[in-house]
């Protein structure tokens, strides 16, 4: 196996790739949405953390590295699959599938409202008073209207504005991910051992 960072992050690319066409094809119906956001929360940065790892190990087992060398090599591969992988998805779905984009922004809008409408009856179990039942109906129904039909209509989320957001958020994880591994598993100076 390769231990160029750039060859492992396009193969992380790869299995990404592989991950979201999976989804695509076998959970694309109810529950598209809901999936997708568990493989993101869950599998994504487990196999994205996992390839960083084995770059700096591997490479640490070869040779001793400093804190920018073994950044690098923890860096390196996320971002580069990780924006491959941005870009091809944010193109698959604006331009190959638009039925998929129209069904997760469906799918986010009905997500959001089915949980305002838990919080409420939550909430509203919950109270007592009058008063606080009559503020909860209140901020209720002003936060329902956010979610009519001449709301929603033309709401987006997968334009290139919020997927540079979502790759934005990404980066600070793959930032914080290399800076642990770039700190820990780098060899310390021989005055220090």
């Amino acid at each position: 196996m390769t231990k160029n960072p750039f060859i492992l992050g396009i193969l992380l690319f790869g299995a990404t790739m592989l991950i979201f066409f999976v989804v695509y094809f076998f959970f694309s119906g109810i529950n598209y949405f809901e999936t997708s956001m568990i493989i993101n929360a869950f599998a994504l940065p487990v196999l994205y953390a996992g390839t960083a790892f084995w770059s700096v190990k591997t490479a640490w087992n070869k040779k001793r590295l400093n804190f920018k060398e073994a950044f690098q090599k923890s860096f390196v591969p996320m971002f580069v699959g990780g924006l491959l992988s941005v870009i091809s998805i944010f193109t698959f779905l604006n331009f190959v599938d638009r039925d998929a984009k129209d069904l997760l922004n469906y799918q986010f809008v009905q997500t959001n409202k089915q949980k305002l409408e838990d919080t409420y009856q939550a909430e509203k179990s919950r109270l007592k008073t009058e008063k606080e039942i009559l503020d909860l109906e209140v901020d209720y129904q002003k936060n329902l209207q956010s979610f009519n039909s001449e709301q929603v209509k033309g709401k987006d989320m997968l334009t290139f504005s919020h997927f540079s957001g979502y790759f934005a958020a990404i980066l600070i994880f793959y930032l914080v991910l290399s800076l642990f591994f770039g700190a820990f598993l780098r060899s310390r100076s021989s005055a220090n051992q």
